[in-house]
């Protein structure tokens, strides 16, 4: 059987100096979640979802460990939202924070063109999105709101003073990996594609600090198509 991982591209992404072996030893080192939607509720769960008018959040039953969110409209800002709204992460000196998220974009009727999406962390919303535009302070993710077709942009914002980057563009159901590294004391966050650093860090006055915030999810129509977003697993790790 080939190897897996590759040992090299590994060590150069987010996961390079992720204290992985303290989260799996060590209780008081590392505090994390790994999410691969084996058991997702949508009632009893740790998960809030609230529809934009439509939209669903069910396990995918055609792919082993996949959660499928369906906007259930082609009306635009029609969709749904959906966040883990338990223990926070909370940015801060010293804590460092490894994220990766893993999906794939399509539509009921593919090719999908646009979509409205968040991924990421974000602080506690039921709307994270609200007529094609952000509307929560204090995240850390990737965005697409109205008019950005499949255009990702990599969006952290401390109390309404945010900022964004390049990140990349979305293929139909095509499969991305998108990641950053909080680097606790260069007080800077990287964001990575498919394992590659891209793009500058994110300064400090940009970083949500001190802010309670969750993993976060939003998958809405701009229009025309009905997106459907299937988050393939997520993990999230920070020291205590």
């Amino acid at each position: 059987m080939p190897a897996l991982i590759d040992p090299v591209k590994f060590q150069a992404g987010p996961w390079g100096n992720a204290p992985l072996k303290e989260w799996l030893f060590d209780p008081d080192t590392v505090v994390g979640i790994e999410e691969d939607w084996q058991d997702y509720n949508p009632t009893n769960g740790p998960y809030t979802f609230t529809q934009a008018t439509a939209g669903s959040a069910a396990i995918d039953t055609t792919t082993p460990g996949r959660l499928k969110m369906d906007a259930g409209a082609t009306t635009a800002n029609q969709g749904g939202n959906l966040q883990r709204t338990k223990s926070p992460f909370l940015p801060a000196a010293g804590k460092s924070i490894w994220a990766e998220f893993v999906l794939t974009l399509t539509a009921t009727t593919p090719p999908v063109t646009k979509a409205q999406l968040f991924v990421g962390l974000a602080a506690s919303s039921t709307a994270i999105i609200s007529a094609g535009a952000i509307n929560v302070n204090n995240r850390i993710g990737w965005r697409i709101l109205n008019g950005g077709n499949l255009t990702l942009q990599f969006d952290c914002d401390k109390a309404g003073t945010g900022t964004q980057i390049a990140a990349a563009a979305l293929v139909d159901a095509t499969k991305i990996r998108l990641g950053f590294r909080y680097d606790g004391v260069a007080d800077t966050i990287q964001q990575y594609i498919n394992g590659v650093a891209t793009g500058n860090p994110i300064a400090t006055a940009n970083i949500p600090k001190a802010a309670a915030i969750y993993p976060s999810f939003v998958c809405q129509s701009d229009g025309t198509d009905r997106p459907n977003l299937f988050l393939h697993g997520y993990r999230v790790l920070q020291l205590r």
